[in-house]
């Protein structure tokens, strides 16, 4: 697994490095090509060859699931809290219903150069088949439906403003939960 989508630029001499294709934009982007990656994972003795499984994780879920896999129970941590979720049962073959209704969380507070879709400060929620990003530059936002439009190329932000807004306060809720930091904007 990786932790972010391939380099969708061009490199030294002008030739673009890789392309995430369906997917918009790449490494360092909000956008599908940053965060959505094929993930490998192999357990001997549990995971059965040649299966599929297309239910998301996200990075933070690999340290419960070690956890598990090594039977720790009642793990402690300092600060009392352990990010992510176990995937065990999905490595086991198992179907966990309760994913498929878990939002994932993006905070990436800060810009780090190149210019694109998907790319600057912003935080994000993925929750079912719909993305919202809101980009603080301009506090704007954009929201897709991964289902219809997995390429990102239509914003229904405004046409669908019911489930931005829910999106956005579950986004907020999250962020405050975690004590999360902004940018600072400076004239």
């Amino acid at each position: 697994m990786s932790d972010n989508g391939g380099l969708s630029a061009h490199g030294r001499g002008g030739i673009a490095n890789t392309h995430n294709k369906p997917l918009s934009s790449g490494k360092g982007a909000a956008h599908e090509g940053g965060v959505r990656v094929p993930m490998i994972g192999y357990w001997p003795g549990v995971t059965q060859g040649n299966t599929l499984c297309s239910q998301p994780v996200i990075i933070e879920d690999f340290f419960p699931t070690i956890l598990e896999m090594a039977g720790v129970k009642n793990p402690e941590q300092i600060g009392g809290v352990i990010d992510g979720q176990s995937f065990a049962s999905l490595l086991h073959g198992e179907r966990d219903a309760a994913r498929e209704q878990r939002p994932l969380f993006w905070h990436f507070p800060n810009n780090w150069g190149p210019r694109g879709p998907g790319i600057g400060a912003s935080s994000s929620i993925r929750l079912g088949d719909w993305k919202l990003i809101r980009y603080y530059e301009d506090d704007r936002m954009e929201l897709f439906n991964l289902v219809d439009d997995l390429g990102e190329q239509h914003n229904r932000s405004v046409s669908h403003s019911e489930i931005r807004d829910r999106l956005a306060g579950r986004l907020s809720a999250y962020l405050s939960s975690v004590d999360a930091q902004f940018p600072v904007r400076r004239p």
